[in-house]
């Protein structure tokens, strides 16, 4: 198979993330639930894998690195912890439902909602942000880059006027996290929320949210802790506050051998190989007839992200196509993202989404050029 649906998970991990894993299996106990050896295995590799989260990403103390089991339970805290009826935000059209629902949710309570309107390109149209303020907006809730298109946001924009207006900036960085190098106290991020599945190469299930110093984030969740038993409330003090229930250790423990090898390897060469490739698989397809690519291939920083339909073709159809005939994985559809695919007018058609991962090769990126070739043609 060649697998190129990475922006849903990344199928090909380093061999210590499963060598990680499978040693956590044989000899962890509970992170924080005791004294003996198995216990304290587990609770020094999850406080290692926070400070080394906090490394990555900029991160000002290890200890306001809180797990979850991915960005949509990241997020859901974040949004539900920071946010209330009283409130204003303004979210964008790139949005992914993880962000979506939660929002819709408190909208349904009272908050106010506004989203910066992309265009049929899909290209956000910043220079709207000052009519969308209000006198109580309290964030911006943005998407790092599309899951859809690949898109960057203009992280320096959003967050200088973020902070011009006294808003929190909280950032989905499910698409960019180990892809792109993110630094929350230099670019102005008070929130990041992160999956380890993707661009971190780790295990399903593991993930979480950075927080910035001086953050009054309500529990999403309450219950066991480890800690303070006998008071009938969630524990105050980070990572506990937002850590009810017993952690992965075992997926905490991958999740760190990946970010080994991404500290040994160097995000930025990440980027630059994954960027590559997806870059020649547009060159290759973008002229052929009856197919048409999303997203603003002019910007030089972007997911490794190619979104295409071919001619009126069910992007489902395409996609089975691809898988059955030619042994390439994408995804089809509407990938979570409804307002972006209203936006681009593929609502009905969907799209065919190809992403990269690190493990991807040049052979496999013409392989899978060619394949849309080849069905380019049959449908022409």
């Amino acid at each position: 198979m060649i697998y190129l649906d990475n922006a849903a998970t990344t199928r090909t991990k380093p061999a210590a993330v499963v060598r990680a894993v499978t040693e956590a299996l044989t000899s962890y106990g509970s992170c924080g639930r005791g004294a003996h050896e198995g216990a304290l295995a587990a609770a020094r590799t999850v406080y290692g894998v926070r400070e080394k989260l906090a490394a990555l990403f900029g991160c000002p103390r290890a200890d306001h690195v809180c797990f979850a089991q991915n960005s949509t339970q990241a997020l859901n805290t974040a949004i539900s912890g920071l946010l209330g009826p009283e409130d204003h935000v303004i979210s964008t059209d790139w949005e992914h439902n993880s962000v979506l629902r939660p929002l819709y949710r408190l909208r349904d309570r009272g908050m106010g909602l506004d989203f910066l309107p992309a265009d049929r390109q899909g290209r956000l149209d910043y220079g709207a942000l000052p009519g969308l303020l209000r006198g109580n907006t309290r964030a911006l809730v943005c998407n790092h880059a599309s899951n859809l298109t690949g898109d960057l946001l203009d992280l320096e924009r959003v967050s200088g006027f973020a902070g011009e207006h006294g808003l929190l900036l909280i950032l989905d960085a499910s698409q960019t996290a180990g892809s792109i190098p993110i630094d929350m106290a230099a670019q102005g991020v008070d929130v990041l929320c992160f999956t380890g599945h993707k661009g971190l190469l780790g295990p399903q299930g593991t993930g979480g949210l950075c927080l910035r110093e001086g953050l009054e984030v309500r529990p999403f969740a309450v219950g066991g802790t480890g800690v303070r038993s006998y008071s009938e409330t969630q524990p105050a003090g980070y990572p506990t506050r937002l850590e009810a229930g017993t952690l992965n250790g075992h997926g905490i423990a991958g999740l760190g051998a990946a970010l080994d090898f991404l500290a040994g390897t160097g995000v930025e060469a990440v980027h630059a190989r994954e960027d590559a490739l997806a870059r020649r698989f547009y060159e290759a397809v973008r002229k052929l007839p009856g197919v048409r690519v999303y997203g603003d291939f002019s910007r030089p920083l972007r997911a490794p992200i190619v979104a295409l339909n071919i001619g009126d073709c069910d992007s489902s159809e395409v996609s089975d196509e691809l898988a059955e005939r030619f042994g390439i994985a994408t995804r089809p559809g509407a990938h979570c993202a409804p307002r972006i695919h209203r936006c681009l007018g593929t609502e009905e058609q969907g799209a065919v989404r190809f992403s990269w991962s690190w493990f991807n090769t040049e052979e496999e990126t013409d392989a899978a050029a060619e394949g849309v070739r080849i069905l380019a043609l049959e449908a022409d």
